[in-house]
């Protein structure tokens, strides 16, 4: 490959904090809410102009549509996303006659409800500001580089955890990590939303033709636990069949659709209209080529909806995510390792920072936690190896395919962001490398908290 040199330059240091989170979805939020709580001066930097990654930025409403009456959820800064969010009216009343107990997130009004949140614990806000690269003493990290309109800056902390989603933070500072092949990687998708819907005719046909989870198996491949089969869900299949044999909409165009509730202001709905193979979210080639392909696809399955779905003929589309929703990218080789033994089974450590109900979605595989059944997560699948001070929380946490298809959860990367951004205050309170601080202290910390590690 042909390179260019760049000139070396001093890059100014604008902030030093005890805590640094890079990343502001749910575990970035969770991790700098929990560190500040702790009495520590946080920071979170966010590429974008909100914090809320998979909720505000891509428009994905339910951190917990697994929900069930059976459920044994997690607990903690996750869960108060969702009371948060209530009180501050930044929800949506599900569709009557839904089995969920999840809560439906008003995702815009949800920025909101995140910057005050943020404001209210202490934390530092910085947005529009994508971190670059790390400050490296050796094995340690003291600190990242940073670009934005600002220039090229850094910020020096004392411990720093890694919210990227992607691992960013790791792979600059040289841990270690893995990443499936292009071919086995989890789908993206382009949310998109549509006004105009009309409630009534649209919830009528939905309750003429009825969808269950065994019905996501006609579209791809997919592996259950057999107790969901029957289960209803917000699913979308035949008026794409239909479109397709009719000409509609290209005959080799994947699209199904899933969707939110029908506002009652403006007949709003979230789609997710596409399940997109073969892009790798470290590529940006891979990005672009996705998003555009995506918000082909959403205008095909809206001009199918119109067409033939009671309640969508007068529907137009609103607006995209603002950014492309992934699954599925690197994930750091930690201390230890989740395995599919250890979600399918009930695995106990005794290093939990926290449960998660057995919920699994993703490579070919589903299963909902209606059984009250819940795996631990232990404090070993956040501390990447080789590094020192730094922990990573969210969908990169350690563990393999089956683990991941639970782990990338929302809730449960905020569950992975609380105990990261308390095990990063206890460390620097006892004057120890975060990957050596007292599991003990944190388990205690962390119960304090409000979570639940047992």
């Amino acid at each position: 490959m042909e390179t260019v040199r760049e000139a070396a330059r001093e890059v100014p240091v604008v902030a030093e904090t005890d805590v640094l989170v890079v990343g502001g979805g749910p575990a970035g939020l969770a991790a700098s809410l929990a560190a500040s709580r702790e009495g520590m001066d946080t920071m979170l930097v966010e590429r974008y102009g909100c914090f809320g990654g998979t909720i505000t930025q891509v428009g994905v409403g339910s951190m917990s549509w697994y929900r069930s009456a059976g459920t044994i959820d997690a607990e903690g800064i996750g869960i108060e996303f969702e009371t948060r969010a209530q009180e501050m009216g930044a929800t949506f009343a599900l569709p009557e006659g839904s089995k969920s107990r999840g809560v439906i997130l008003d995702t815009e009004m949800f920025k909101v409800v995140a910057d005050t949140m943020v404001r209210e614990a202490g934390v530092s806000p910085l947005l529009h500001s994508k971190v670059v690269d790390t400050v490296m003493d050796g094995s340690t990290i003291q600190g990242v580089v940073l670009e934005s309109k600002s220039g090229r800056q850094a910020i020096l902390a004392k411990r720093i955890i890694d919210a990227s989603g992607d691992a960013d933070i790791a792979a600059y500072a040289g841990a270690p990590y893995s990443k499936l092949p292009k071919s086995e990687l989890m789908g993206v998708t382009v949310l998109c939303s549509c006004v105009g819907v009309e409630r009534e005719p649209f919830y009528a046909y939905l309750k003429a033709n009825p969808a269950t989870y065994k019905d996501w198996g006609e579209t791809w491949e997919i592996e259950t636990s057999g107790k969901e089969d029957h289960l209803p869900t917000a699913y979308l299949a035949e008026p794409f069949d239909r479109a397709r044999k009719e000409g509609l909409i290209p005959e080799d165009m994947p699209i199904v659709g899933s969707f939110g509730p029908v506002s009652k202001i403006g007949g709003c709905i979230t789609m997710n209209m596409n399940y997109m193979f073969g892009f790798d979210s470290t590529d940006v080639f891979d990005l672009t080529r996705a998003e555009i392909e995506g918000r082909e696809q959403a205008i095909y399955a809206i001009k199918a909806l119109t067409a033939y779905v009671p309640g969508f003929e007068k529907a137009r589309l609103k607006s995209f995510g603002m950014t492309l929703g992934t699954r599925d990218s690197r994930k750091i080789i930690g201390r230890s390792n989740l395995i599919a033994k250890d979600v399918r089974e009930e695995g106990r450590f005794d290093d939990s920072i926290g449960i998660f109900p057995e919920f699994i979605d993703g490579h070919g595989v589903l299963v909902l936690p209606t059984t009250g059944r819940y795996f631990q997560i232990p404090f070993g699948v956040i501390v990447p190896q080789q590094v020192n001070n730094l922990l990573v929380a969210g969908r990169c946490v350690s563990g393999d395919k089956i683990a991941h298809a639970a782990t990338r959860s929302m809730m449960c990367c905020a569950l992975t962001g609380q105990a990261a951004g308390v095990a990063a205050a206890v460390s620097i309170k006892d004057d120890v490398n975060s990957n050596a601080v007292s599991v003990n202290r944190v388990q205690s910390r962390l119960k304090k908290q409000g979570a639940r590690i047992d």
